[in-house]
């Protein structure tokens, strides 16, 4: 159970803070309790029942080590990925709803990288989008920085390895 000012991630939002504890009765369903979860990135309020917390894959924030793992994971060449963008597409999403920060990281490396080969629909650009903001959100939550040096070190990172071989050709 999570404890009120608990940093957490909530997949396919990003990172947020629980800001209290709540008694609702809400959807005619008899008084239940709630987390009110501020999600930082998204600047919005979400109520999750507390039973139901772990169904919707909410798990505390990682530790600054593992970011520095995950900026690790962004280096390399694009990652084995369906050619078709529909079926890429749903992959993507399945992974993205899981929320492990290393799965999410992929899927903003291959992503980034094909956008950059040959470019990508405009769900692809939107959900690529979506999963940075998501590691952007939690960076910002256990590294103390603001999202725009988030969001550089993702750039850094990504692909790095690949470039320095292509260089070295």
């Amino acid at each position: 159970m999570f404890e009120v000012q608990d940093k957490i991630v909530y997949p396919m939002h990003g990172a947020g803070v629980v800001e209290g504890i709540e008694s609702l009765d809400l959807f005619d369903e008899g008084e239940q309790e709630y987390y009110k979860l501020n999600i930082v990135s998204e600047n919005m309020e979400i109520l999750i029942p507390t039973d139901r917390a772990e169904e919707f894959g909410i798990r505390p924030i990682v530790t600054p080590e593992v970011i520095d793992e995950m900026l690790e994971a962004l280096h390399g060449e694009i990652g084995e990925m369906n050619p078709n963008w529909s079926k890429r597409y749903q992959a993507n999403l399945e992974i993205l709803k899981t929320g492990d920060i290393f799965k999410v990281a992929d899927v903003v490396k291959n992503l980034t990288l094909l956008n950059r080969q040959k470019g990508l629909s405009t769900g692809e650009k939107k959900m690529m989008t979506s999963a940075r903001g998501y590691l952007v959100s939690e960076m910002v939550l256990v590294l103390d920085i603001t999202p725009e040096e988030a969001t550089d070190m993702i750039n850094k990172s990504i692909g790095e390895k690949a470039k320095k071989k292509k260089k070295k050709k």
